[in-house]
């Protein structure tokens, strides 16, 4: 058996990871003309990779155990539970962050001194989380 066969809930799942997130800098640099390598580490964006991750793990999951079994149970809600907090969650802190880093910046306004700012892609559009979630079930499914 070979390393990928024996360790495939974990190889496959990080593959899709690798490639998305160097999908999203190549897309951003079409999309805006700028070459942002932070995007390969960073949260949000399209698609969500997170979302692609546990969808394929779950896709897996179902098609080698069956929809019926209990780590099948497990791994639906899990997923569920990732694509609500990148959709929600972290999709509002990013807004929140967006709103505090302008606030921060209107001269006369506050006296705070800041050393960064604060990050404000978190999270994803509901949009970024179902391509997401198609591309893990389709990997899912292929595999």
């Amino acid at each position: 058996m070979s390393f990928i066969q024996e360790y495939k809930y974990i190889v496959i799942p990080l593959v899709v990871w690798f490639a998305i997130q160097n999908f999203k800098w190549i897309y951003e640099y079409i999309r805006t003309g700028e070459l942002d390598f932070k995007r390969v580490i960073g949260a949000g964006g399209m698609p969500s990779s997170h979302t692609a991750i546990v969808s394929t793990i779950t896709t897996m999951i179902g098609k080698q155990e069956g929809i019926s079994s209990p780590i099948f149970a497990v791994s639906l809600v899990f997923s569920l539970i990732v694509m609500y907090d990148a959709a929600g969650v972290r999709r509002a802190a990013g807004k929140q962050a967006k709103l505090l880093n302008t606030i921060i910046q209107t001269p006369g306004l506050t006296g705070l001194q800041i050393s960064e700012r604060l990050v404000e892609v978190l999270g994803h559009t509901p949009v970024e989380v179902i391509v997401g979630a198609v591309i893990g079930v389709l990997v899912g499914l292929v595999i």
